[in-house]
C-alpha cells in the first residue's frame, strides 16, 4: 500500500502566511499524518496538537527484513560525523535481524578515512569498503552522508552514477536547499528519503551501544519522504530509523528539516550558547568574580545543572526549582534577554529560509583554501575553561539563576520563531531542546563549547562563528544594560513563559527520551566529536 499522507494546515496563522506572497516559503509547514503497514504508528499529544510517531526499540528488529524488502546493497557514502555511527548501527541491526543486506562504505579515492573504516570492521577484502562512485553504482540505497559542500559540488555525478530504481537517502535537507537556490531538483525517477538523527554522530553510536541491554537507546530522528516513486519509501525510511536505534521518529519535510536544522545550529545548539557564555564570562568578571568562578557560573552552569534539569524535567522546571531572590533574578534576566535574542533568531531564520545562509556556506567553502578556518579555543575564556574542567567538582556545579534566565529566554525565543513559522511541536522540541540537552551539551561539558565549534561540520561551524558574536553583542548591549539600569521585569513575558504550550510538548518528549543518559568518557576522541 502506498503510505497515506494527509496534510492539515496547522492553524489560522499558518493559513494567513500561506496567503501572503512575501511569505511563500512558509507554505511547506503543515502537520502531517502518515501510515505504515509494518510499524505501529502512534498518536501523540504535543501541547494542543496531535502528531504521529513511530516508537523505536530492538524488539522491532524482526520487522526490518520487510522494511528493507528489495534492498540488497546499502552504500554509506562518506566518513564524517553521521556516517561512522549510522553505518555501524545499520550493519549491526540488520545482522541481528537476519537481513540479507550488505552495508558498504564508499570513500573518495585516497581518503585517510579508509583506515578508520577498517578499524570498525569494514574492509576491501570483505567487499564492504571501496571508492565512493563504485559503491554508489552497486547500491540499492545510497545513504549520502558526505559534507554539505561536497554534496553541492558532486550531486550531478552522484545522480548519474546511481543505478535505475535506487533510493537516495539523506540525513540533512541541505542538498534540497541548495538545489532550490539554483533552480534545480532531484531526478524524478528515484525515491528520495531522509532520516535525520537529532544529534551528532558520536551520540547516535554511543547511545546505541549503551542501550543494547535495555531494548535500545539512541537519538530521536525525523524522517522525510521527498519522492516516493516505488510506494515503499515510507517503510524504508522508518526501517532505517529503527535500525539506527532512534527512540522515536516523527515525520517532517526536507524543506522543513533544513530550515529548522541550519537555523538551530546557529541558535541555541551552538552559535547562541557560544555567544551567551562569552558575554556572561566577561560580565561576571566585571562584577568581581575570578576568571575561574566566572566560567563556572556561565558555561559550567549551562552544560551542567541547567541542561540536566531540562533533559529530565523540562524547561519550566529550571524556573520552578528556584525560589525567593533567585527566582526574581531569573525573571530579570529572562525578560531582558528574550526580545533581543528573538530579534537575532528571527533574522537567522529569515536568512536560512531565503537561501542566503546556504549561499554563505557555499561561498565560504570556495574561500577555504585562501583563508583556512582557524581554531577559536585559544582565547582566555576557553583556556580558563580547560583548567576548570580539569579541577571540576561535578556535585557542586551551581545553577546560576541569571545564567539560567538568559539561556532559557534564548531557547524559548528560538522555539517561538519556529512555531510562528508553522513548524510542528515534534520538530521544534527536537531541534531546540532535545538535541541541545541530550546530545550536544554533554559533549560541551566534557570538552568545551569552543571545542565543539572547532570540530563541528563545515556548515555548522560557518554559521555558529558568524552568529555567536551577534548574540554576544546584543545581549551585552541590550539585555544586560536593561537589567543594570533597573528596567522592571516584563511580567507579560514571564506569564507567557509560565503558560507556554511548549512545556506540555517537552514533557511528552521527555517521556520518550533515551532510556539511558549518554556517557562521554575518555574514549571520546577529537575525531569522534563532530556534528552535522
Amino acid at each position: 500500500m502506498i503510505s497515506r499522507r494527509v496534510d492539515r494546515v496547522a492553524n489560522l496563522d499558518s493559513l494567513v502566511t500561506m496567503l501572503l506572497p512575501m511569505e511563500k516559503d512558509r507554505m511547506v509547514y503543515k502537520y502531517i499524518s502518515f501510515a505504515s503497514d509494518i510499524f505501529e504508528v502512534r498518536d501523540v499529544e504535543f501541547a494542543d496538537t496531535k502528531e504521529q510517531i513511530v516508537k523505536g526499540g530492538r524488539d522491532l528488529f524482526p520487522l526490518l527484513p520487510k522494511a528493507f524488502e528489495g534492498i540488497k546493497e546499502v552504500g554509506v557514502i562518506g566518513w564524517g560525523s553521521q556516517a561512522p555511527a549510522q553505518a555501524q548501527n545499520l550493519r549491526d541491526s540488520l545482522d541481528e535481524a537476519g537481513c540479507d543486506v550488505k552495508v558498504r562504505i564508499g570513500l573518495r579515492e585516497g581518503s585517510s578515512s579508509f583506515e578508520e573504516a577498517r578499524e570498525v570492521g569494514f574492509s576491501e577484502d570483505a567487499d564492504t569498503l571501496g571508492e565512493m562512485f563504485d559503491i554508489i553504482k552497486k547500491s540499492d540505497l545510497v545513504m549520502l552522508l558526505i559534507s554539505d559542500a561536497a554534496q553541492a559540488a558532486l550531486y550531478k555525478e552522484i545522480f548519474a552514477a546511481m543505478k535505475p530504481g535506487a533510493t537516495l537517502g539523506l540525513s540533512h535537507g541541505f542538498l534540497l536547499g541548495y538545489l532550490d537556490s539554483i533552480g534545480e531538483s532531484f531526478p524524478e525517477d528515484m525515491d528520495v528519503i531522509a532520516v535525520c538523527p537529532k544529534g551528532m554522530g558520536p551520540s547516535v553510536r554511543r547511545l546505541y551501544e549503551q542501550g543494547k541491554e535495555v531494548n535500545g537507546a539512541g537519538i530521536n530522528a525525523s524522517f522525510a519522504v521527498h519522492q516516493d516513486k516505488s510506494g515503499k519509501a515510507t517503510e524504508l525510511a522508518l526501517g532505517w530509523g529503527v535500525a539506527l536505534g532512534s527512540p522515536f521518529m516523527f515525520e517532517t519535510s526536507l524543506s522543513s528539516e533544513y530550515r529548522s536544522d541550519i537555523y538551530g545550529e546557529r541558535g541555541i545548539l551552538l552559535g547562541a550558547v557560544h555567544g551567551i557564555v562569552e558575554s556572561l564570562y566577561r560580565r561576571y568578571q566585571r562584577q568581581g568574580m575570578s576568571p575561574e568562578q566566572a566560567f563556572v557560573e556561565s558555561s559550567e552552569s549551562i552544560t551542567g545543572n541547567i541542561v540536566k534539569t531540562i533533559s529530565t524535567q523540562g524547561i519550566k522546571a529550571v524556573y520552578e526549582g528556584l525560589s525567593g531572590d533567585d527566582k526574581e533574578v531569573f525573571k530579570q534576566a529572562y525578560s531582558a534577554s528574550y526580545l533581543p535574542s528573538k530579534e537575532i533568531l528571527q533574522e537567522i531564520y529569515d536568512e536560512v529560509s531565503s537561501g542566503n545562509e546556504i549561499r554563505t556556506v557555499i561561498m565560504h567553502g570556495k574561500r577555504i583554501n585562501k583563508f583556512p578556518v582557524g581554531k577559536i579555543d585559544g582565547t582566555d575564556t576557553w583556556q580558563v575553561g580547560e583548567k576548570v574542567r580539569a579541577e571540576r567538582d561535578e556535585e557542586n556545579i551551581p545553577l546560576n539563576p541569571f545564567t539560567a534566565g538568559v539561556y532559557v529566554a534564548t531557547m524559548m525565543a528560538q522555539i517561538d520563531v519556529l512555531l510562528e513559522a508553522g513548524h510542528p511541536y515534534s520538530e521544534v522540541v527536537n531541534e531546540s531542546v532535545i538535541e541541545a540537552v541530550d546530545s550536544l551539551c554533554p559533549y560541551m561539558h566534557y570538552r568545551g563549547v569552543a571545542f565543539m565549534v572547532d570540530n563541528c561540520s563545515f556548515t555548522a561551524k560557518t554559521g555558529s562563528r558568524k552568529w555567536a558574536p551577534r548574540f554576544d553583542y546584543i545581549l551585552d548591549q541590550l539585555a544586560y544594560t536593561a537589567v543594570d539600569n533597573g528596567k522592571p521585569v516584563n511580567e507579560d513575558l514571564i506569564s507567557a513563559f509560565e503558560n507556554h504550550k511548549v512545556h506540555a510538548a517537552v514533557e511528552e518528549c521527555c517521556k520518550l527520551r533515551p532510556t539511558v543518559d549518554i556517557s562521554v568518557g575518555s574514549s571520546s576522541s577529537t575525531k569522534e566529536i563532530v556534528i552535522e
